[in-house]
């Protein structure tokens, strides 16, 4: 019956996800609709958006996990992703939406030529199928061996709805869902948060049970070196993550995150809220898996993962929710994976179209295709690259290694961060010759294939300060060559500058807003799917589960309800100023003398 219960809350909430997709089909006319949604996108939806697409099932698997064994340490990688949202809020988020882009590698040409773009291109395919793929079969081995699911059943599923309204709604539907999911697993997460510590007696029990079974230094947030294998969760490794972080939400490999939103002013919104949200997150969603170290090491130990602590918030989860939940407890872990695979899905088919596409057109030389035929180009390269990510995750679930937190760690390391230091330092130093950036990678990797040959293992801290001295020393080098620069380089990079901080006129640029259409549209979803969650009050559950699931609907329905009667109001506001300045125009036509237009001859 629990699983019945469970595959029917899973099952509904991905048709309401195609429903979604289905819905935002018509808001997608070109290129830029599909890709970027036209610049109009709301800060709120870019922000959750940024949100939502900066986590994944990692965070309750794998950093459960760390949690588990290490207590607070693993928040310091969370507070590293809300710092780097500050900074954004604080100027980048605004410079990114104004360099008026609809991919990274369009905007790298403009900033260092072609060759470049395609090194950035390429790579950057190449490297977010393999991440998603890994994402993908990370949550699909998690679900097999703690809730039982098939792992290609569980890959192919996801795989497939994500590609289906990634490739029906395209941007517009990327961010819709993103949204819903995030308000599906935030209060979700303090929901369970809420329990766990019930569980435990309150934050006093929490801290008196952790000083009874003498945990206070595993769960220490700063840890002395030799507690953990290589010198993991130490001061040393606690700031190098934090650069990593920081550094890694500035580049402008992250400028995309705030390409769909209307202006500037909009973009440093939308970052706060990602800002918020993710300190919020740091705060809960760890205490659950330390919970379980409390209550459930036994059960948690037992499960067949890799490394079983990963299993720590879903056991603490499956043993305090009540019934109807658990299956939106694993709703809210696929939301967390769905909303990053979905966003790398959309950019990798805007960068093959926008970037790739015309390279091999000028190789073969044909002429490119004209704006409906990318666009159409842009839904078929959606859904190959959406088969290519399924493919990778079922070669993946064929294989075994290390745990989750260790493979995503060494992948942003060895491979993400060198990409990343030559687009944050390109934002700041100018006078750097077009090859700039293509040392500094090279150092970079350079640098990783030396950790990779050592002959003893590097530990995280020394992979991040090798590669961050390496590709900066690299660029910061080149620095005398930009005297030999072709004078056409230092025009084209001056403009560059020019764009990136010259506020966009979302009027004069891009048009008509239409705000009131999302709020409404989503809004209806919000309230649809708390109607469903309600629903969940007819299984049989004691009065403390029937609370659960009505604040779960209650913070579904009031987010809804507020989105509706906002939309509504900004539509009768809209309609109210037309109104009026017809009504002006009118009155001055006649106090003129004059007949209306519509009435001349």
């Amino acid at each position: 019956m629990n699983h019945l219960i469970e595959y029917t809350v899973i099952g509904c909430y991905l048709l309401f996800l195609l429903a979604v997709g289905f819905a935002f089909r018509r808001f997608n006319h070109n290129v830029s609709d599909y890709f970027r949604n036209g610049c109009r996108g709301t800060w709120w939806l870019v922000g959750m958006s940024a949100f939502m697409s900066g986590i994944s099932a990692y965070t309750f698997t794998g950093a459960a996990g760390v949690a588990f064994e290490a207590g607070w340490s693993v928040s310091i990688i969370y507070i590293g992703n809300a710092l780097g949202y500050l900074v954004n809020v604080l100027f980048l988020a605004a410079w990114f939406r104004q360099l008026r882009a609809i991919t990274v590698p369009e905007v790298i040409r403009l900033r260092f030529g072609a060759l470049t773009q395609q090194v950035y291109a390429v790579s950057g395919v190449l490297l977010n199928v393999l991440y998603s793929g890994m994402t993908l079969w990370a949550l699909a081995i998690f679900s097999a061996s703690v809730f039982g699911y098939d792992v290609d059943v569980v890959i192919i599923v996801l795989g497939l709805v994500v590609m289906f309204y990634s490739f029906t709604g395209g941007s517009w539907a990327v961010m819709a869902t993103d949204f819903i999911q995030g308000m599906i697993m935030m209060p979700m997460t303090v929901l369970i948060t809420f329990l766990c510590l019930r569980a435990v007696g309150g934050v006093d029990g929490f801290i008196e049970m952790v000083a009874q079974r003498g945990l206070r230094d595993d769960f220490a947030i700063i840890h002395q070196p030799g507690e953990f294998p290589m010198g993991a969760f130490t001061l040393a490794w606690a700031l190098a993550m934090v650069v990593q972080q920081v550094w890694t939400h500035n580049t402008l490999n992250s400028a995309a995150r705030y390409f769909a939103v209307k202006d500037g002013r909009d973009a440093r919104k939308g970052a706060a809220l990602a800002f918020v949200m993710m300190s919020v997150g740091a705060l809960f969603w760890f205490i659950p898996p330390m919970a379980a170290r409390l209550l459930y090491e036994e059960q948690t130990l037992a499960t067949a993962l890799n490394k079983p602590a990963e299993a720590a918030f879903a056991i603490a989860s499956v043993q305090l929710l009540p019934q109807g939940l658990v299956g939106l407890m694993v709703v809210a872990m696929f939301a967390a994976t769905m909303s990053s695979l979905d966003t790398g899905l959309n950019r990798n088919a805007a960068v093959f179209v926008r970037d790739i596409y015309p390279l091999i057109c000028r190789f073969l030389g044909r002429p490119m295709a004209d704006e409906r035929a990318q666009f159409r180009m842009s839904q078929l390269f959606t859904l190959i690259f959406g088969l290519l990510i399924i493919a990778s995750a079922l070669y993946f679930s064929r294989a075994s290694g290390m745990g989750m937190f260790d493979i995503m760690l060494n992948l942003a390391s060895m491979l993400g961060l060198p990409l990343a230091v030559p687009m944050l330092l390109c934002l700041f130093i100018r006078r750097v010759p077009w090859w700039s950036a293509l040392v500094s990678i090279g150092l970079g990797w350079a640098g990783s294939l030396l950790a990779a040959c050592w002959p003893t293992p590097w530990t995280f801290q020394q992979k991040v300060l090798v590669n961050l001295v390496a590709g900066s020393a690299g660029f910061v080098l080149t620095m005398p060559f930009w005297a030999y620069s072709a004078a056409a380089y230092r025009q084209m990079v001056d403009a560059f500058f020019i764009r990136m901080r010259t506020p966009v006129d979302f009027d004069k640029e891009v048009g008509k807003p239409n705000d009131q259409r999302q709020l409404a549209i989503i809004g209806g979803f919000m309230i649809a799917i708390a109607g469903f969650v309600a629903l969940l009050l007819l299984l049989p559950n004691d009065s403390s589960g029937r609370w659960s699931i009505l604040f779960i609907a209650g913070c579904m329905v009031s987010v809804g309800l507020v989105m509706v009667i906002a939309g509504r109001r900004s539509q009768r506001e809209a309609w109210g100023i037309q109104s009026g300045a017809a009504a002006q125009a009118a009155a001055s036509e006649e106090s003129l003398g004059q007949q209306p237009v519509a009435d001349a001859p």
